[in-house]
């Protein structure tokens, strides 16, 4: 039996998320923390108790070692900065989501990743979900016919220890429409296909930040369904992913909700309590469904982003979330928050596939 090697992985940020991962690599007996990265002082206690060094900046982990990966769990203004370093010293990177504060930024980071060769990863770790999985099944294999129509909710209430704990989170370039609405974003094109215009309107009223709290949007996809969303991070409800998928067990859980809900011309289908309905004969509102749920095995999909990771570090697989997804993700909600802003429609431009790499010189050898 061949043992897979060990991936020694650097974690940049020793915040919320950032402890998620350290857990995570501590959990897997196929990677190994070499290090946190992190200039805050409370940072030291976290290296401390996985027993690692600590470093104030990846330009300072780089100059003492060479981790096979690294994952950048800092604030989104250092997603940039942080990721061109590591391309810079040819570490494979894991950049959590968003990938950048604007897409411009973005596209530098994916343009260099590129050209340097290096594997970039965005943390839209529902990618890794099995009920996102066996929902993008089910609607490839035609069980909903054309999609018509799409319902999202991400309706919360966070704790005001959140904003204490991370002040940056209450302002531009925090909010919940780049904190969080980017992961349902990425989620719906990953079931539904590219988004191509949207709409939206946004408020404030609840918190009094200078970022959003609520937003009602309406989506246009490229296929020709239409889809509405609310996003709140100030109500008080359980229409969220967090609270309805069971997939992290530090939410409280609502179960038998869902807070998608995909419908074709021939059955619809509710996220993430799988209930299917479609009908057997001819689709009338008159004739009735045929109901059933479908059966998904759950895992950690954070674990499992992160074992697709070492796959990547250990040449094993290609990046299942690519720095262009997570461009393409943002483009989205930068169309979200202009459309916001000005009240108008907002087309939503694609990104361009990557450069083909030159094709191999012909042999002159029989």
């Amino acid at each position: 039996m061949t043992t897979r090697r060990c991936v020694r992985i650097a974690v940049a940020g020793s915040g919320l998320i950032g402890q998620e991962h350290i857990g995570r690599i501590a959990g897997n007996p196929e990677t190994q923390l070499c290090a946190v990265v992190d200039p805050a002082p409370a940072a030291r206690d976290v290296a401390d108790r996985h027993g690692v060094p600590l470093f104030g900046s990846l330009a300072e982990l780089f100059a003492d070692q060479r981790p096979d990966g690294v994952i950048l769990a800092t604030p989104n203004r250092f997603h940039v900065s942080g990721g061109l370093e590591c391309v810079a010293a040819g570490v494979p990177v894991l950049v959590e989501k968003p990938i950048a504060e604007t897409a411009d930024d973005a596209d530098r980071l994916v343009a260099a990743a590129e050209a340097a060769g290096v594997p970039l990863l965005v943390g839209h770790h529902r990618r890794h979900s099995p009920l996102l999985a066996e929902a993008s099944r089910i609607i490839g294999d035609g069980a909903l016919g054309a999609i018509v129509a799409v319902v999202g909710t991400a309706l919360f209430r966070k704790p005001d220890d959140y904003f204490d704990a991370g002040p940056w989170r209450a302002q531009p370039g925090g909010g919940p429409m780049l904190i969080n609405l980017i992961h349902e974003v990425d989620g719906l094109r990953a079931l539904c296909g590219e988004i191509v215009r949207v709409q939206a309107v946004a408020s404030n009223a609840a918190r009094g930040f200078a970022v959003e709290d609520t937003a009602a949007i309406t989506l246009a996809f490229a296929n020709g369904a239409l889809g509405t969303f609310m996003l709140s991070d100030a109500a008080a409800a359980t229409a969220s992913w967090e609270q309805t998928s069971r997939e992290n067990p530090a939410y409280a859980h609502a179960d038998g909700e869902d807070c998608y809900l995909i419908a074709g011309t021939h059955g619809s289908l509710g996220i993430p309590t799988m209930r299917l309905r479609t009908y057997a004969g001819t689709a009338s509102w008159w004739e009735p469904f045929e109901s059933r749920t479908a059966v998904v095995e759950r895992h950690d999909p954070l674990a499992a982003q992160l074992a697709h990771f070492a796959a990547v570090v250990r040449g094993e697989a290609e990046p299942l979330v690519t720095g262009r997804d997570g461009l393409q993700s943002l483009r989205v909600v930068e169309a979200i928050l202009e459309a916001a802003r000005t009240g108008g429609a907002v087309e939503v431009g694609l990104s361009p596939a990557p450069p083909a790499l030159p094709a191999p010189a012909a042999s002159t050898q029989n």
